[in-house]
């Protein structure tokens, strides 16, 4: 890029102002002139290093780390080590620089989170197999110095703040990751409000219309918000300050993801959510006296309002695993609507906002804090993978990033911390691993009950055992917790082991008698007849009996097996290594897409490609869509906005091809609506009368049910794309008596 010399003025005088804006923001963790002096140091190794580097937006590349690091200071809280590391994250991957020069020039700790940061680069990008050894040794990283993954979050919001000049295929990779992995542990370790931001910013890719649909309406409803926030909080302001209180008073406004979440999953209306937005009261209070101060608002708050009994939350006596106190209730107000006040000291807010960060501030460097527990568990988790098992790795390391937690009593009285919905055999395997293996049942609060039984917050259980018991298969069905998933599935997979090691010799023994040798390559053609995955399952299937010998004899006298060719073709999406061994039947399909950039074009050539519409998601024309490769059906055809989707592509980003509609001989697909309103008489005939011959509509199937004067919908009809779904569906609004009709989706509220 040439620039003319204004416009490398302007842009050397932009980078300055930015330097200066992170400055300002270390400013309120650091004093000391000399930190600010490798602060500067940094900056202009890494403004040297970047200086021929360009973002996708044109812009220079070193307004990223500058962003980054900023977000560390102001919005983590984090100190100079973390700045230095966060100005220099980019470099050792991207430039000349090494890691030999971070630790001449910086120390050892700066090298050491670099190092972290440069291998985490590769482990969270999906587009290859995750490795289960690198991703061990990133989460070690974070159980020796959790600033790497603070950093790295930094790195991944400002990505997603940016994430405009993307192109749309990596917008959604990119928003797919950031909402299954990011946004949940940023949530873990604290980080709230970054975390609040991360699914806003990730929905703003994945469902672009309900994010601006949603912000429009929060939009237009802003002005009545405040005012009645206003009126609300007058009552409490001056009782609060008669008491002699010093506090402030903040509202909050729920975020556009939590808002979806509730319309999706509770089927609520945007106008009848109540806690839209919450009351927040922070009180300057030193911490010996919290407690005492908060109950003592609660009580002029709730003097003032009528609280709502059944929604009192206490993480004041029981913090939440990520360190958040606050005392939560819901009022009514004059008007009668219920709002939420949260009631919480100054330093539970900034702990609340800025996590661990604030715990360090608070308790030193050295502090114990939950986090460490936390860790605990993680590696606890790390030792019972074995290689290969890297996803199965993922789901357990997101299994223990659990958002609700329940707080139960050893009989000694100690306090233990598991997620929501665990059982009695959860809490065994959080004592000890082999009390958990050797678990019979429990007694809580003194009465006898099953290892399935469900616990609730206050529970005291006292685990019952005997050395004869061992884990079960059905134990996986009532376990929540990741170290007891892990626990079981580890203990099962050792016994299966035992079983198939007895299953090889008993083959080998039956091929002996039948004068046939043993070979793999008979195995792995075994692997197919029999319709199994991997030698281990055939050798566990004959030591348990599940195949015998005449079943063998069969396979050898029949020659019932598919050639190797077609198992490689038939194993394409399986393979780990798919980009380095090529799957024949995988690359058949891929070779088929002769578009540009490998794109998949759908409607006018419907037979150029082996491809299936998702029944999970139904897509039709105008759709956004993407193509995944399956094992044995060709491409399937899903939304983007599939309750699938952010799984696939955040997992098999290597096995998804980009795909958009085209042509104008698109044929009808089905599509199913719904339908709500006043149950008049003709209603029915209108509707139909509607689509069928006004809009010239194929009706399929429809039903109808009607309760207390209000009647139901279901039909489903023959639309050519989203354009003319969208025309049927404004054309039945207008029809007097319909309150609601949508179409449906598999994670419909309605369906």
């Amino acid at each position: 890029m040439n620039l003319t010399e204004e416009a490398l003025l302007l842009e050397n005088a932009e980078i300055l102002r930015r330097y200066r804006g992170l400055l300002r923001a270390a400013s309120k963790q650091i004093s000391d002139p000399a930190d600010k002096k490798k602060i500067r140091k940094a900056f202009n190794l890494a403004l040297d290093a970047h200086k021929d580097m360009r973002r996708k937006s044109g812009e220079p590349y070193i307004f990223h780390p500058i962003a980054v690091a900023r977000i560390v200071a102001e919005e983590i809280g984090l100190g100079t080590t973390a700045i230095i590391a966060s100005v220099l994250h980019d470099t050792v991957e991207d430039t000349d620089l090494t890691l030999d020069d971070m630790e001449r020039l910086f120390g050892k700790k700066v090298r050491n989170i670099i190092d972290g940061l440069t291998k985490i680069e590769g482990v969270f990008d999906f587009t290859e197999s995750i490795q289960a050894e690198n991703f061990k040794k990133i989460i070690l990283t974070l159980s020796e110095d959790v600033r790497v993954i603070l950093i790295k979050i930094a790195d991944r919001l400002h990505n997603m703040r940016t994430l405009d000049h993307m192109r749309r295929d990596k917008q959604l990779k990119i928003a797919s990751e950031t909402m299954y992995l990011y946004a949940p542990l940023a949530h873990r370790l604290g980080l709230f409000n970054i975390k609040s931001e991360l699914e806003d910013l990730a929905l703003r890719y994945l469902e672009p219309d309900v994010y601006n649909e949603i912000e429009q309406k929060l939009q237009k409803s802003k002005e009545v918000r405040d005012r009645f926030i206003t009126s609300f909080v007058g009552p409490i302001r001056r009782a609060l300050s008669a008491d002699n209180l010093r506090f402030d008073v903040k509202g909050r406004t729920k975020s556009i993801h939590s808002i979806w979440n509730k319309i999706k999953n509770k089927g609520v209306p945007f106008d009848e959510i109540y806690d839209i937005f919450a009351i927040r009261i922070i009180l300057d209070v030193v911490p010996e006296k919290e407690k005492a101060e908060i109950w003592r608002t609660y009580s002029i708050i709730t003097d003032i309002y009528q609280p709502k009994p059944d929604r009192l939350r206490d993480w004041i006596s029981f913090p939440r695993a990520n360190g958040y106190e606050s005392l939560h209730t819901t009022v009514m107000s004059p008007t009668g609507k219920w709002v939420e006040v949260q009631i919480r000291s100054r330093r539970m807010d900034e702990v609340a906002e800025k996590g661990y960060a604030a715990h360090w501030k608070y308790k030193g460097e050295n502090g114990e804090t939950g986090l460490d527990e936390w860790l605990l568990k993680v590696r606890e988790l790390l030792d019972n993978f074995r290689e290969g098992e890297a996803l199965e790795l993922l789901d357990s390391f997101k299994l223990n990033l659990f958002n609700d937690e329940i707080y139960l009593f050893t009989p000694k009285g100690e306090l233990r911390t598991l997620p929501a919905g665990s059982t009695a055999l959860d809490f065994a395997y959080e004592i000890h691993s082999e009390l958990g293996d050797h678990c019979l049942g429990a007694k809580v609060n003194n009465k006898l009950l099953p290892l399935s039984h469900k616990l609730a917050s206050g529970d005291q259980v006292e685990i019952i055992s005997s050395s004869r018991q061992r884990p079960h298969e059905d134990w996986l069905g009532f376990v929540v917790s990741g170290k007891a998933k892990t626990r079981i599935k580890s203990a099962l997979k050792e016994e299966k082991r035992k079983v198939a090691e007895e299953g090889k010799e008993i083959l080998k023994r039956k091929l002996r008698r039948l004068k046939i040798n043993y070979s793999d390559a008979d195995a792995q053609k075994m692997l197919q007849h029999f319709g199994l995955d991997e030698p281990l399952d055939l050798f566990y299937q004959i030591g348990k009996g599940g195949i015998g010998s005449q079943q063998i004899r069969d396979f050898y006298k029949n020659e019932g097996v598919r050639s190797w060719y077609k198992y490689l073709s038939q194993k394409f999406s399986r393979n780990p290594e798919i980009k380095k061994r090529t799957a024949a039947g995988g690359k058949e399909i891929l070779q088929k897409i002769k578009q540009e950039e490998n794109q998949l074009l759908l409607g006018d050539n419907l037979d150029a490609v082996d491809y299936n519409l998702a029944p999970c998601c139904n897509p039709i024309p105008g759709d956004e869509v993407f193509g995944f490769v399956t094992v044995n059906e060709g491409i399937k055809i899903h939304k983007t906005n599939c309750p699938n989707a952010v799984s696939l592509l955040s997992n098999y980003a290597y096995r998804v091809i980009k795909a958009k509609w085209t042509g104008s001989q698109i044929p009808a697909f089905l599509v199913g609506i719904y339908i709500t309103g006043f149950d008049e008489v003709g209603m029915v005939n209108r509707i139909t009368k509607l689509i069928s011959n006004q809009m010239k509509v194929n009706i399929r199937s429809l039903s109808f049910d009607s309760n207390d004067g209000i009647f139901e919908g279901r039909m489903t009809l023959f639309v050519e794309h989203t354009r003319h779904l969208d025309e049927l569906l404004n054309k039945i609004k207008e029809v007097k008596g319909v309150l609601r009709v949508e179409r449906i989706t598999e994670n419909s509220s309605n369906t």
